[in-house]
Order: C-alpha cells, then sequence, then structure tokens
C-alpha cells in the first residue's frame, strides 16, 4: 500500500483524456449507465462524452487526483455550503449530450434534492482500472482524505451499488444512508456519509445535514433544448 500511496497525485489537463476514458468504461460497466443511455448502440459514445465534460468540470473547479499510471480517478469538490443548482451548467451539459441530456439532468436534480446542507467534501466521481494495482482505489480517495482529516469535515458521496456497507468506500469509513431511488425502473444510488476523524457537530447527520430518510420525486421533460425538472423532497 505504502507503494501506491507514493503515486497518487494531483492530475492535470494532460491526464484528461485517459480518466475521461476510465471513467466512462466504469459507467459502461454499471446498471447506471444502462439507465443513463437506455441504448445501447449510443451508450458507449455518450458516456464518453460525459466522462470528458465531468473531468474538466474536476479539473476546472474542484480537484482530481489519480496515480502516476492512471489506474484510477477521484474527482472531488470542497462544499462549504449547498451549491445552487447552475442553469449554465445543465446548458452546458445539453451542449455535450444533445437529446440524452434529460437523463443526466434528471440524475443531478434526484441528487440536489436530498443533498447535504453542511459544509463537507464531495467525492463526485471515482473510478478504478480493472485489473488495477491491488490497493489503488484506496489509496486514491484516502490521499485526499488527508486534506479532509485537517479540514474537521464529513465527506459525502453517492454509489451505484447493492452491497455498501462491503464495498471499497464501506471500508474506508463511510456509512450508507438512506438511498436515491431512481426512476423510472433505475438502479438505487447510496448516500454515503464519512463523519469527521476527530467527531464533532458533524459527526452525526441531523436532518438539516444529511437526513437518515428521504424521498424524491422527480420529472424530466426535454424543452428546446432544456431540461425541465419537477421536484419535492421530505425527511419524516
Amino acid at each position: 500500500m505504502r507503494l501506491v500511496e507514493s503515486a497518487v497525485r494531483r492530475a492535470t489537463g494532460d491526464d484528461a483524456a485517459a480518466l475521461s476514458v476510465l471513467l466512462a468504461d466504469a459507467l459502461l460497466s454499471q446498471r447506471l449507465g444502462a439507465w443513463l443511455v437506455p441504448d445501447a448502440a449510443e451508450r458507449p459514445g455518450v458516456l464518453q462524452r460525459y466522462a470528458r465534460f465531468v473531468v474538466a468540470q474536476g479539473l476546472a473547479h474542484g480537484q482530481v487526483d489519480t496515480t502516476s499510471d492512471r489506474a484510477a480517478v477521484a474527482i472531488w469538490y470542497s462544499r462549504p455550503a449547498r451549491p445552487p443548482t447552475s442553469p449554465a451548467w445543465m446548458f452546458e451539459l445539453h451542449r455535450v449530450l444533445g437529446g440524452h441530456a434529460a437523463r443526466f439532468g434528471l440524475l443531478h436534480a434526484y441528487v440536489d434534492a436530498v443533498y447535504p446542507h453542511t459544509a463537507h467534501y464531495y467525492l463526485a466521481h471515482l473510478a478504478v482500472a480493472a485489473g488495477g494495482q491491488g490497493g489503488v482505489g484506496s489509496a486514491v480517495v484516502a490521499g485526499y482524505h488527508r486534506r479532509v482529516d485537517v479540514a474537521g469535515l464529513p465527506s459525502y458521496v453517492e454509489v451505484s451499488t447493492d452491497r455498501p456497507r462491503e464495498g471499497l468506500l464501506g471500508r474506508l469509513g463511510y456509512v450508507p444512508r438512506s438511498p436515491i431511488m431512481l426512476e423510472p425502473g433505475g438502479p438505487v444510488l447510496w448516500r454515503m456519509w464519512r463523519p469527521p476523524a476527530h467527531g464533532g457537530r458533524h459527526g452525526e447527520a441531523s436532518g438539516d445535514e444529511l437526513p437518515r430518510r428521504a424521498r424524491a420525486w422527480r420529472s424530466a421533460t426535454p424543452f428546446r433544448g432544456a431540461v425541465l425538472l419537477t421536484a419535492s423532497s421530505r425527511s419524516p
């Protein structure tokens, strides 16, 4: 593990193409990718364009970490407060994805509805190459955790998995909260919360931070190049 950790580094624009392929391949292997792009023939190309988009966003506005052999990628954002939904971001998403943007807009709308209200660090995307060196996924996340722990803040991620406690992030201290149900017929996204390393008021999520139970209702309709969203959420 020590050798892997020494290879973790911050990505640059020179890494963007390779990391986009890595992220797109990870989405292709998940039910989430099939839900986002139901047409199997078009799926690889659309997911590749989306991956290039989110990697570029991460390089411009967040932090993208990788390894010397580009076997893993983690895209992080510092969230001192709940970020507002950006019309410009949705416009750019539609420019990149065209008629496929509605499902992606729906995904992000679901996520926004139950987003943590407290300051935290957000792991927006994580991908590890098939057959990558053992521990590379843990190393690329743990490297950023050192920054998170110094700040004394929690971290948050959504993952598409059936067993959130048994996966990589569960082993790194993330605790599953109530899931996001993607409709129609989509997979489950587990919201996972890693408390601050030294406790404090963010150690246990409250209803104002990360509700333990949440339901979201959504509809998305393409309209003149936009995605119209209607939503409400509540936690009992």
